[in-house]
Parts: C-alpha cells; sequence; structure tokens
C-alpha cells in the first residue's frame, strides 16, 4: 500500500510551496495570545446580579431592578472593554513601531466596574451612598492595579520622529487589517491546508512590515506594494472562499493555490528588494503583481 500524505494547519506541506520559495514560518511575528484566566472569569463574576434582578421584577422593586441590572449590564461591558483593551496591548508590545490605543479599553473598564459595583451596592443592596461609592472606588482601584492601563504613548525606534513614527504605525495598521481581514475569509474556505497556506503568506507579509518598521525610509517604496498585493490577497481569498464554499470547485482551488504561490513569492521579493534599496526591482515586481491580480479577475484599487 503505498504511503500517503497528509497535510494540515499544523503539518509541514513542502510540496505546497513553490518552486525556489524559501519555507516561512507562519507564526513567525505572531506572539501566542495567551488567554487570561482573571479577565474571563470577570464575565461569569457579576451573573448572580442577574438572578437578584429577576427577584425583584418579581417583586416590582423598579429600584431594585434598575440596580441589579444596570449594575450586571456595566459589569460585562467592563469585562468586554477589558477583553479587548489586552488584546490591543499585546499588538503594542509585539510591534517595534506602534501608536497608543485609540481608546483607552482598560481605563474604561476599570472606570465601569467601578460604577457597576456602586450601582449594585446602592441601588440592588440598599448601602448608603457614601458606602457606595467608597466600594466603587476600591473596585475600581483593584481593576487597575490587577490589569493595569493602556499604552499611552507612540512607541518608535530611536532616533525616529515623531511624524515618522506615525506614517509608519499607520501603514502596518491598515496592513494588519488587510491581514485579518483574509484570515477570516480564509475560514471560511474550511480547508485546513488551504488555511495553513494562507496564514503562511500573511507570515511573509510581516516579514515586509518588520523590514519598514525596521528602516521607515522604506515606507515610500513599500505603500504602494502593500496597498497592491494585501488588497489584491485580501479580494482574491473573500471570492475563492465564497466559489469554493458553494461548489467545492477543484479548478478555483489550483488557481488560487497558484495565486498564493505567487503572492507569497512576491512577497519574499519585496523583502529582500528593501534590504538592498533597489527601486527599479520594486517597481517591476509591483506591476507583475498587478498584472497577476487582475488575471484572477481582482482589480487592485
Amino acid at each position: 500500500m503505498p504511503a500517503e500524505h497528509f497535510g494540515g494547519k499544523y503539518s509541514p506541506d513542502p510540496a505546497s510551496r513553490g518552486p525556489g520559495s524559501p519555507p516561512v514560518n507562519a507564526f513567525r511575528n505572531r506572539r501566542a495570545e495567551r488567554p487570561d484566566w482573571r479577565s474571563t472569569l470577570l464575565f461569569y463574576v457579576p451573573l448572580p446580579l442577574l438572578f437578584s434582578g429577576l427577584g425583584e421584577l418579581q417583586r416590582g422593586n423598579a429600584i431594585g431592578i434598575l440596580g441589579e441590572f444596570g449594575a450586571l449590564a456595566l459589569l460585562l461591558l467592563s469585562a468586554w472593554l477589558l477583553r479587548d483593551g489586552l488584546k490591543a496591548q499585546a499588538a503594542y508590545a509585539a510591534r517595534k513601531v506602534a501608536r497608543a490605543p485609540a481608546i483607552p479599553r482598560k481605563i474604561f473598564a476599570s472606570t465601569l466596574a467601578g460604577l457597576g459595583v456602586a450601582i449594585a451596592a446602592w441601588l440592588g443592596w440598599d448601602q448608603g451612598l457614601p458606602t457606595s461609592v467608597v466600594l466603587g472606588l476600591v473596585a475600581a482601584t483593584a481593576h487597575t492595579s490587577t490589569f493595569g492601563i493602556d499604552p499611552l504613548s507612540k512607541k518608535g525606534l530611536p532616533g525616529l520622529d515623531e511624524f515618522e513614527a506615525d506614517r509608519v504605525a499607520r501603514a502596518v495598521d491598515q496592513g494588519e487589517a488587510y491581514l485579518s481581514q483574509t484570515l477570516d475569509a480564509a475560514k471560511r474556505i474550511a480547508d485546513r491546508a488551504l488555511q495553513a497556506r494562507v496564514e503562511r503568506m500573511c507570515a511573509a507579509a510581516r516579514e515586509v512590515f518588520r523590514a519598514v518598521e525596521a528602516d521607515p525610509r522604506d515606507l515610500t517604496r513599500a505603500r504602494k506594494f502593500l496597498s497592491v498585493y494585501l488588497m489584491g490577497a485580501r479580494d482574491a481569498t473573500v471570492k475563492f472562499a465564497d466559489i469554493y464554499a458553494r461548489s467545492r470547485n477543484a479548478e478555483a482551488r489550483v488557481a488560487y493555490e497558484s495565486l498564493l504561490d505567487d503572492l507569497e513569492k512576491s512577497f519574499n521579493t519585496q523583502r529582500e528588494t528593501l534590504l538592498i534599496e533597489d527601486r527599479t526591482d520594486l517597481d517591476i515586481e509591483v506591476e507583475v503583481l498587478r498584472e497577476r491580480l487582475q488575471q484572477e479577475g481582482v482589480l487592485a484599487r
């Protein structure tokens, strides 16, 4: 019985790489998200307020209903903001050049947690206003001391002025958004081997991000290429996911795999071109990639 090759998201797939394409670790430049059980616990801690609120509802106590359900809503919103704030902080820490999160989610989460406890104590537990305020302040302080606050300043390389740091951060933010949309579309394909290919392609894209962050002077040369590549990759993946989910069309799969090979090679070439500072080769790569995307029916805007 002949040996059978099995591939998958966590399996190496040398045959799927194009000739001359170097292996790319899909997890390079990505940090594992470590689940914080404390932040997850905050979604469950306020649930007793739901049952006490139902009791107030049966008794027809309008003030008690407002206190219990209002506090529950604020505490759940606080937990949700905290989870997003921790993710934004992790992304900030992973980058060499980054802007502070636009919304200080962790600070808002601490404020809402304190407000929720104060309202629950005042309207739901019949505590006096001074006692409720003290309990709210204690809750907010404990929340802040446990989870900290959001990054409040921009992060850049030494010697990089604020304007250049902001330009690089905006460009990488936009690039990461395109990659996130591409990966979301790849999940709809429901094929682990193809998802692994897309993840490897996105890893190659992040290599270019790191090259630009290391030398922001490359941003001007890389911006046009990044726009063509990332938008084209996203649009091609969305289009293929729609087709493949309906028909499992084998020809569409072959064409998409070929496109993935070309896109990954182009990004690897882009990174090498940035390192050797050859603008002519870069412009050629942009035009070749644009023609390749147009052949697949994806018009890069």
